[in-house]
């Protein structure tokens, strides 16, 4: 208990409330087609889970980003030894939800983006914050909020997230895509995750998709 207790003080951290997250001043431009971004933070279980509920994103894949196809496997990425991160590839309706809101809710409870190279437990450059940014937009964007929330010190230490143009984007393994929704009784998604969602649904509960 003693260890979740402390995992769980680890991944809130740097976090802060929704009254105290700003929208970001600078979005991307409204758009009609569907729109796609690449964002690491953790564990992709994780990642992938929060943002699976949010109204206005369509796909969530869980995947590595950052190095070679042959280093992308989840026993090599695991080691840390490669440069790829663990990565969820988001595809969204720019009409439901702004690629900076998508930011907001990414700073302020899918991860914590003031921890580097890890995420409670999760250590190593595969689990590094970043963001890969799809074009010189959403690159601009990303760049202008991180100065906002830092300017107004909105977390308790410096944001550290990674800003870096996505090359290539490896789905990752069949058993890893919707981990959380599949495997709910497992530990790691009890204890990690779903303290995540449940976060989103608290914080920001006009954000989530609502059944039908």
């Amino acid at each position: 208990m003693l260890q979740i207790l402390w995992v769980v003080s680890l991944l809130t951290a740097g976090m802060a409330g929704a009254a105290d997250f700003p929208d970001p001043t600078v979005d991307a431009k409204p758009a009609t087609a569907r729109q796609t971004v690449v964002l690491a933070g953790g564990c992709f279980w994780c990642v992938e889970a929060v943002f699976e509920i949010v109204e206005g994103v369509t796909d969530a894949i869980s995947g590595y980003t950052g190095d070679t196809r042959e280093s992308a496997k989840y026993d090599v990425v695991s080691t840390g030894r490669t440069k790829h991160a663990e990565a969820v590839l988001l595809t969204f309706d720019p009409a439901k939800i702004s690629y900076g809101q998508i930011l907001k809710l990414f700073f302020s409870v899918a991860h914590d983006p003031t921890s580097l190279n890890r995420q409670g437990a999760d250590v190593g450059p595969q689990y590094r914050s970043a963001i890969f940014y799809a074009n010189e937009e959403q690159k601009q964007v990303a760049e202008a909020y991180i100065k906002q929330i830092d300017s107004a010190k909105v977390l308790k230490r410096p944001i550290v997230t990674q800003i870096a143009p996505l090359d290539k984007f490896y789905t990752a393994e069949s058993y890893h895509q919707d981990y959380a929704s599949l495997n709910p009784n497992n530990p790691y998604i009890v204890n990690v995750s779903d303290p995540k969602v449940e976060k989103l649904k608290k914080m920001f509960p006009g954000c989530v998709r609502k059944k039908k």
